[in-house]
């Protein structure tokens, strides 16, 4: 029901930032669990962060904590991905993921994806 498109990505310098998106379209946004997911070359899909939806809290990787912070816009149907800080252990591809029934940190949990968006870190 919901489609999720990210945008934001790009390359960076270690130790720079970037604010990534991920628009919602469909269902109703506020009822969602968001989260997001990164993939870097030869690796698996691993978990970043999450924020529940209205009166939940949000949860983040050990790798990300206190670099990066996940917040979202009910009013623009839009979760944000704020990067500070970043390392070039970083790069990856980064994917948005929604649902509206429980939460995890699982990517199986996770109905709705969007097409992902690059990250690039150099050193």
């Amino acid at each position: 029901q919901a489609q999720l498109v990210e945008s934001g990505g790009g390359l960076v310098q270690a130790g720079g930032s970037l604010r990534l998106s991920c628009e919602a379209s469909g269902g109703t946004f506020s009822s969602y669990h968001m989260a997001w997911f990164r993939q870097a070359p030869g690796k698996e899909r691993e978990f970043v962060a999450l924020i529940l939806r209205s009166g939940g809290g949000t949860y983040y990787a050990d790798s990300v904590k206190g670099r990066f912070t996940l917040s979202r816009d009910n009013a623009k149907n839009t979760a944000y991905l704020q990067m500070n800080s970043l390392k070039p252990e970083d790069t990856a591809v980064y994917y948005c993921a929604a649902d509206n029934r429980g939460s995890s940190y699982a990517i199986q949990s996770y109905k709705y994806w969007g097409q992902g968006t690059q990250v690039t870190v150099s050193s």
